[in-house]
């Protein structure tokens, strides 16, 4: 109940953070927090825009409770359509070109399965558990750790409403900024159009790798210059609103994270590592803070309503 509940009241956040770490082009539509919050609810709405993708996601808060691996087989597939919808918007969206165009969640898994394979809706497998698990880890380290220093502080175990939240929002907060760049590879990983084989593309291999023998006419080879290598772009170190890959780009790939880290930091710096930093941060912070609250509220109230067990466990 806990987290279902900081998941739909942070939906929209991160729905931002998506639109930021995905956007693929150049010069990104979305780049500050308030600004492409705005936009998104202005062209687009709320139901659509901000809260689209809200469906699969509320289905992969609910078997959280069994663990984060465990809740995987339900929660990566969840994950993909939320990620996908966040990213795409509206049906038919003139706003924002995402590559996607899904009439709802089950119009999404439908198309999927069909065009890509039952298997793409695990795209990101080993990104989302490389995510989440040092995720939740780290969240309940400095939680616990914030919780201490608050009784140390009030001289009591009952700290209060705001340090509850302050606490929980702390702990959420700093997990989201340190994840964040298992996050963008998560993201990507599962956002990403894949490319048709380069064997069923004869016209397009001959367009940047002609064979031996061919001549093409002048006028051809004038007007369709060479492409650049995007892996050979100089690194960039500027923020993570200013630079985001070019269509086409080499997609990454799901068997190494740690490639794909190197791949965004080669082709946008640090700053590609941390896209959507500041949407994270908000939506984990205000998430966390929800759930950790109402998850100690809800043992309080069950200890007053469940009283028998403490009292045949002290006998």
């Amino acid at each position: 109940m806990g987290g279902t509940t900081g998941d739909m009241l942070m939906h929209s956040l991160d729905t931002v953070k998506t639109r930021q770490q995905g956007d693929p082009h150049i010069p990104p539509k979305y780049t500050s927090l308030g600004s492409s919050y705005y936009t998104i609810w202005r062209q687009e709405g709320i139901r659509r825009g901000l809260y689209g993708g809200w469906l699969p996601a509320m289905m992969g808060s609910f078997p959280g409770f069994l663990g984060d691996f465990a809740a995987s087989i339900v929660y990566v597939p969840s994950e993909v359509l939320k990620t996908r919808l966040q990213l795409q918007g509206r049906y038919n969206n003139p706003y924002f070109k995402s590559g996607y165009n899904y009439r709802g969640t089950f119009d999404a898994a439908r198309t999927i399965i069909r065009t890509e394979g039952f298997s793409e809706l695990f795209s990101g497998y080993k990104a989302t558990l490389y995510r989440d698990l040092p995720f939740s880890a780290l969240q309940f380290m400095f939680y616990e750790q914030f919780q201490s220093w608050a009784r140390e502080y009030k001289k009591s175990r009952d700290i209060g409403v705001r340090l509850e939240l302050l606490t929980g929002a702390a702990g959420g907060g700093l997990a989201g900024v340190l994840t964040c760049p298992l996050d963008v590879v998560k993201t990507r990983l599962q956002t990403q159009i894949d490319p048709v084989p380069v064997a069923s593309k004869p016209k397009e291999r001959l367009a940047t790798e002609p064979l031996s023998g061919l001549k093409e006419p002048a006028s051809k080879q004038t007007q369709s210059p060479p492409q650049p290598k995007l892996q050979k772009r100089p690194i960039s170190t500027s923020s993570p609103s200013t630079h985001t890959p070019r269509p086409g780009a080499i997609p990454l790939d799901e068997d190494s994270i740690l490639k794909g880290l190197k791949l965004i930091y080669k082709t946008e710096g640090i700053g590609g590592w941390f896209r959507g930093v500041g949407p994270r941060f908000v939506w984990t912070s205000v998430q966390s803070g929800c759930m950790l609250f109402l998850y100690q509220t809800i043992l309080r109230k069950l200890e007053v309503w469940l009283p028998i067990e403490r009292s045949d466990m002290s006998a």
